[in-house]
């Protein structure tokens, strides 16, 4: 018993003396590679980062292309949109952002207000949000299909219009057409995937 003590002796010292140690032979570094040595130091290089002006947001390029834009005797892009079930009928014409769908304000026609989010999305990513007058009219599917639909449409409208800002809506995903729809019932099946409750006895 007497030679255990001496080394349980020894490895507490030495977990001790890793613990004074580990503190210093890790400082705290700071963004630039300098070491803080202090709390202060700390609290003053964060408040100065937080002083520093934020670069003002790049523009989002147009890009150059050939295509001529497709604009009707009204100064009008026209676009299809579809989702799921539902088809809209998208017209577009520079303007001060006012949206109507099947007559009505989009304010009162999608309540709620992801839906309202959606159909402004390529608007804020082509950087052209208040810029256009939305005149559309959408059919089938429910409220969510039919805000998709008409947010694809405005998509290919504003792509019509000013060609140039096909990268941006195309690297959003903005363009392409959402394949997902219900899934088919199948004979045997309850739904399309779901099956009649099982008996044993």
């Amino acid at each position: 018993m007497a030679d255990e003590n001496p080394e349980k002796e020894e490895a507490e010292n030495a977990e001790a003396t890793k613990d004074e140690a580990a503190p210093s032979a890790r400082p705290a570094r700071g963004a630039g590679g300098q070491t803080f040595q202090g709390l202060a130091n700390l609290r003053q290089a964060m408040a100065t980062q937080a002083r520093a002006p934020a670069a003002p947001a790049a523009p989002i390029p147009v890009a150059v292309t050939d295509v001529q834009p497709k604009i009707d005797e009204r100064g009008r892009a026209y676009a299809t949109g579809k989702r799921k079930n539902a088809v809209a009928r998208v017209w577009i014409r520079p303007g001060n952002g006012k949206i109507e769908v099947n007559g009505r304000d989009s304010p009162i026609y999608f309540a709620r207000p992801v839906l309202r989010m959606l159909i402004s999305q390529p608007f804020v990513m082509a950087d052209r949000l208040g810029q256009f007058d939305v005149w559309c009219t959408v059919k089938g599917g429910g409220l969510s299909g039919q805000a998709g639909a008409v947010r694809h449409g405005i998509s290919k409208a504003l792509v019509f219009y000013e060609p140039g800002l096909r990268p941006v809506l195309k690297q959003g995903g903005f363009l392409t057409r959402d394949s997902r729809v219900v899934e088919r019932k199948k004979y045997g099946k309850a739904k399309a995937r779901r099956s009649f409750q099982f008996s044993k006895r």
